[in-house]
């Protein structure tokens, strides 16, 4: 089997397996206890810290550990808009973060503040003037992810951080994809992290708040963490996941360079390989290990699946999948196809030979699946004026297969007025007029569903 998912959880390093191994002898006491058995975890504690602040490029006294990157993620996030609360209330993300910082925002909201969502391109990176152009005299705080999780796209962020500090607003950067593969540029302010993402263990983040920066923990606080993370730390998993960073950081040049060169062979070759395919994610500003790229005409789960099948491990950010009933949103909000959305992402030491054979694979996987669903034809040479399609109570990707098939009845300057009910559809239907050609014209309220307009280009 494959596992090509690195990116949602990478397999425990060698590493981070031996020093969870040799600290289960040492890090069980109580670090804050004065006899040997304390002392001697407070040391790992502390070496632990050391090692993690190293990587970063932070003071020791700037990084405390948490639970998972999720719990730093709202940690930070909540701590940092409370500690600045006589300022303002309103936050800055990006239209393309992680849930966990999307979830916090969303608090935030029902707490009565304020939320400004910058939108991307359809590369998925965030135009820092824009960026710059949302903040106001009351924003207590920005975020803004290094690496997008689902297209690796990388973001401007020491451009972001540069028009923060000008406008005196800390900037929280969710840096859970990119540690593993270097520190983060930018005078930023508040970073996060989670060990299973560079293949530490489970139940290990980290929330570096530098010092200067207003913050306010919040809920039940206790001695631990300086106040910021309560509870008793998990002193084998920590000194497993410093270990581990450490590691993948002296293995990152090589083994960045060999995987981006097997994920660049992905991006150049699916392509010609399958058919109205996709490569979404900036060619060039991205993260080595991950390409993800969208197939028209199939669905997402079925790929997955017959994928899983011929022993490849990959994600989707498709709506189709048993996940999620609505497509991604970092997906929606780039513009891009949802539907038949495959993410690759390579572990360290991933091979080349099954990098080759997923190659191999692929083609008969998407090919099968679109004889199965009836997928279109391309051409015609139609003479209609006008044709609807009633897609009502279809879900994806079918509305889309009815408007491909559709638009060859009709002359070029005609229009298809696709029918449909499904919401994917508002991000599919112009996505797949971009990719084609194909002008979309606009949507409209129907008595059932929505009205999608498209008018033949070519």
């Amino acid at each position: 089997m494959s596992y090509f998912d690195a990116a949602s959880s990478a397999p425990l390093h060698p590493v981070a397996r031996q020093a969870l191994q040799a600290s289960l002898d040492e890090g069980w006491a109580d670090p804050a206890r004065l006899y040997r058995e304390g002392r001697r975890a407070r040391l790992l504690l502390d070496a632990a810290r050391e090692a993690a602040a190293d990587a970063v490029g932070c003071r020791p006294d700037e990084l405390v550990f948490t639970s998972s990157g999720t719990r730093a993620v709202h940690s930070g996030t909540a701590g940092a808009l409370a500690g600045r609360r006589r300022v303002g209330r309103h936050l800055i993300v990006s239209a393309v973060e992680h849930s966990s910082v999307l979830h916090s925002a969303e608090a935030h909201e029902r707490d009565g503040g304020t939320v400004t969502e910058v939108a991307v391109d359809r590369g998925g990176a965030v135009d820092p003037a824009a960026y710059a152009a949302a903040l106001r005299e009351d924003t207590a705080l920005a975020c803004l992810q290094s690496a997008n999780h689902e297209v690796g796209t990388e973001q401007p962020v020491a451009r972001v951080a540069e028009a923060c500090r000008a406008a005196g607003v800390p900037l929280l950067v969710d840096a859970a994809q990119s540690l593993p593969w270097g520190r983060v540029d930018g005078d930023w302010s508040l970073l996060t992290g989670s060990a299973h993402k560079w293949g530490g263990p489970a139940g290990v983040g980290l929330l570096v708040v530098r010092k200067g920066v207003r913050f306010a923990a919040q809920g039940p606080v206790d001695e631990r963490e300086s106040g910021r993370a309560a509870g008793f730390e998990n002193i084998p998993a920590i000194v497993a996941a410093a270990a581990s960073l450490r590691a993948v950081r002296a293995e990152a040049a090589a083994e960045g360079a060999r995987l981006r060169e097997l994920t660049e062979r992905i991006r150049s070759r699916v392509p010609g390989l399958v058919p109205d395919v996709e490569v979404v994610g900036d060619p060039v500003r991205r993260l080595p290990h991950l390409v993800t790229f969208s197939c028209l005409y199939v669905d997402g789960e079925t790929v997955l699946h017959e994928l899983d099948r011929a022993g490849f491990s990959v994600s989707s950010g498709s709506s189709c999948t048993s996940s999620t009933l609505t497509p991604s949103h970092v997906l929606r909000a780039m513009g891009v196809v949802s539907e038949g959305n495959v993410r690759v992402s390579l572990p360290l030491g991933a091979d080349e030979a099954d990098v080759e054979r997923f190659l191999d694979v692929l083609p008969g996987v998407v090919r099968g699946v679109r004889e199965t669903l009836g997928a279109p034809v391309a051409g015609g040479d139609g003479a209609a004026e006008a044709v609807t399609v009633d897609a009502l109570g279809m879900s994806c990707p079918l509305p889309v297969i009815e408007l491909a098939k559709a638009i060859g009845r009709v002359r070029v300057g005609g229009t298809v007025t696709v029918l449909a009910d499904d919401e994917v559809a508002a991000v599919d239907i112009p996505a797949w007029c971009w990719t084609q050609g194909q002008e979309y014209v606009g949507e409209r309220p129907a008595d059932r569903g929505v009205a999608y307009l498209v008018r033949r280009s070519s």
